[in-house]
């Protein structure tokens, strides 16, 4: 079988299109680019809904934490607390029982027990924890005489918000949120040790990864495989966000601009 062959047999078979069985012999390099590579299709799922999501999240939790009202705060503070306090691999064995109870209560809970959408929703709450304090260290960091620079030409509510706060917020947070998105990306490879299925035994890039080193002996070429994706996602995620950087501060001095720098999370 040609490489081209195998790519299209197995380039989509992470998402149900392609061969059905997983080859049983004679594993080339091919099918181990092909495969993992299609695994990642759900990484790239992953990260890229969850940090969408829980940008919007991030940002209702940062003013929550921020407000004069214990009504607003105390929440929000807890919600943080609770998320960025535990690991994210407790997170998704307590949801993953969670989520069993609650199919058992109404089956609309049925889905959240599948990795697709389980998973999903624990992501999305751990990094919308993580990006808040990011986004509310920046708020406490935005210089007053912005703030009075706004009030002084009548800005109040929304449009001061809008027009002042959040864009000053992202500016600042943004070096800071580049790094978030890119341990919540690697952060996706859990997934596979978590309790929630694998929708029809198509699983992510880990999941494929394991599998040929199950079936060769021999880590040392599925896994380096799997470690080349995770660092083109990256590359590409510091490129992307590079541009939003550039653009949030398109107003200051060349020399003036915060750069973006890969600041890899040792422990989480």
């Amino acid at each position: 079988m040609s490489c081209l062959q195998t790519i299209e047999d197995y380039g989509l078979r992470a998402v149900g299109i392609g061969e059905r069985l997983l080859p049983r012999e004679d594993f080339t390099l091919c099918h181990q680019f092909t495969l993992i590579g299609s695994g990642m299709i759900w990484n790239v799922y992953f990260g890229l809904v969850a940090l969408t999501l829980g940008f919007f999240l991030a940002t209702a939790l940062a003013m929550g934490k921020a407000s004069s009202r214990a009504l607003f705060r105390k929440p929000c503070e807890w919600f943080i607390f609770l998320f960025r306090g535990s690991p994210l691999f407790i997170q998704f064995f307590f949801a993953y029982f969670l989520f069993l109870n609650l199919k058992s209560v109404h089956p609309f809970f049925e889905p959240f027990t599948a990795a697709w959408l389980g998973a999903l929703v624990v992501l999305f709450f751990n990094t919308a924890a993580y990006s808040a304090e990011i986004f509310y260290g920046a708020l406490l960091s935005i210089p007053k005489g912005d703030i009075e620079a706004a009030d002084a030409y009548g800005l109040s509510g929304w449009s001061r918000f809008k027009r002042v706060i959040w864009p000053t917020m992202l500016r600042l947070a943004w070096p800071g949120y580049t790094n978030e998105a890119i341990f919540l990306f690697q952060s996706t490879a859990l997934v596979f040790f978590s309790g929630f299925p694998a929708w029809q035994q198509r699983g992510d890039a880990l999941y494929y990864a394991s599998y040929f080193a199950d079936k060769t002996f021999n880590p040392f070429v599925p896994y380096p495989i799997l470690a080349f994706y995770f660092i083109l996602l990256t590359l590409v995620v510091i490129s992307v966000f590079g541009l939003v950087n550039k653009r949030l501060n398109r107003h200051l001095p060349q020399n003036t601009r915060q750069k973006i720098r890969l600041r890899p999370n040792l422990i989480r």
